[in-house]
């Protein structure tokens, strides 16, 4: 196949060495005229700030699928065959747009390239080129106002707001996709995208249905456009519930979030914390348990032959992030926990003052080279008064730790909330 090729400027080329991303445009575009997003939302303008196209595939579309629904009746060849294609469009998506192309996690080969460069298009969704560049963005500036669907701006906003409400592209941070440029498959699926959105999206599925078991018109309206609809908003849960719920075992700085619900209705997707942290391994899950039917095919297409080096980060460098956030929850926590007044805030006492300070009346002990004030903890001292009232004026370390009592990690802790002061030379002197 050979390369396609595009109307457009010539990219600019930065410091780093990355080529800016340049939208494919009419001819009649003037890039200079301000974009309407300068404009504030009002009655008069705001069909304007619509993206009509998108609004019409994602929400017109199935709304008339819907209704459409009422007089259609839903046959089980059809309902089997509308599953089987949902989860093969998913797979263009989740293993070709998003693993494949955006992030290059693995190579795929050209049959397999054309096979997810097909199916991804029957999920409506944009062309590879475009979703992967988005997708990079995304990635490279997330929360902030340089990521295109940033879940800062809002929930419905990451969701779908972003595709229904014209954006500007030079608000979206830039990314290299050279090597996205460079490839045939991608590049002839972005110029004919429109040709292959309806023939994958709705022609496909209709005859399948139609000539298969003569069911037209259910073929178009559950295989082709409700089918393409629950696909969407999968997708797009991606970018907005893997970025609202969930726990986060790798990084809490930015909103990416690992969920076992979200992986489900994005086959695999929903381990999303781990992907932020390590977005080239071809896996979103890494325990056997976890639910990622993307990774398994991935996988399965390896063990075909169809697809070949398969990345992933060494276990090593996965539980170091794993440990790094587990010792960072440990500190947060550490820090609304009373552990007494640091040593190195205690004032300094010479032996003769601290003994003197006892026959005054104070309670006091030494313990390792701390003077700690237990006068009102005699009365609770579970060991009796005697014991403790024998060691007030006294070093009493080889006591607490083991000449008596080898007092408990939760004695030491009670303890150091009851420092005062430190020892000069850390002993009797």
């Amino acid at each position: 196949m050979a390369p396609a090729t595009m109307p457009s400027a010539p990219a600019e080329k930065w410091d780093d060495g990355t080529k800016d991303y340049v939208p494919v445009r009419s001819s009649r575009t003037d890039p200079k005229k301000p974009h309407i997003t300068t404009q504030p939302i009002t009655w008069g303008n705001w069909w304007l700030h619509v993206n009509w196209l998108n609004t019409f595939f994602i929400l017109i579309v199935p709304a008339i699928g819907l209704v459409s629904s009422y007089w259609v009746p839903l046959q089980w060849k059809t309902a089997v065959f509308s599953v089987i294609y949902y989860f093969n469009t998913g797979l263009g998506i989740t293993a070709g747009y998003h693993r494949l192309w955006a992030h290059s996690s693995y190579k795929a080969s050209l049959p397999l390239k054309i096979y997810l460069a097909a199916v991804g298009a029957g999920a409506v969704e944009g062309s590879i080129r475009w979703w992967s560049r988005e997708h990079r963005a995304h990635h490279r500036y997330t929360d902030t106002v340089k990521d295109p669907y940033s879940v800062r701006k809002g929930l419905l906003y990451s969701h779908l707001g972003w595709m229904v409400m014209k954006q500007d592209p030079k608000r979206t941070g830039r990314t290299d996709i050279t090597d996205l440029n460079e490839d045939p498959v991608v590049m002839w699926q972005h110029i004919h995208f429109l040709k292959c959105v309806l023939t994958m999206g709705v022609i496909f599925p209709t005859l399948v249905c139609g000539l298969g078991w003569g069911d037209w018109l259910g073929g178009y309206v559950y295989a082709g456009i409700l089918r393409i609809f629950f696909v969407q908003q999968a997708t797009f849960c991606i970018n907005s519930l893997a970025h609202w719920i969930g726990d986060q075992p790798f990084d809490d700085r930015n909103s990416p979030r690992d969920h076992m619900i979200t992986a489900f209705f994005t086959l695999g997707e929903g381990y999303h914390n781990f992907h932020h942290e390590f977005p080239s391994d071809y896996r979103n899950a890494i325990q056997w348990w976890q639910y990622d039917p993307t990774k398994w095919m991935i996988w399965t297409w390896k063990q075909l032959g169809l697809a070949s080096d398969l990345k992933q980060f060494r276990a090593n460098e996965i539980e170091k992030g794993r440990v790094q956030q587990l010792q960072k929850k440990l500190d947060q926590k550490r820090a609304t926990l009373d552990w007494g007044i640091p040593l190195e805030q205690l004032p300094v006492v010479d032996w003769d003052d601290f003994v003197a300070q006892t026959k005054e009346g104070k309670g006091l002990i030494a313990v390792a080279g701390v003077i700690h004030d237990v006068t009102d903890f005699i009365k609770d001292h579970p060991g009796g008064r005697a014991l403790i009232n024998s060691a007030i004026g006294k070093d009493a370390t080889a006591i607490f730790n083991g000449g008596v009592y080898l007092h408990s990690n939760a004695a030491h802790n009670l303890l150091s909330t009851m420092r005062v002061g430190v020892l000069r030379g850390g002993c009797e002197v």
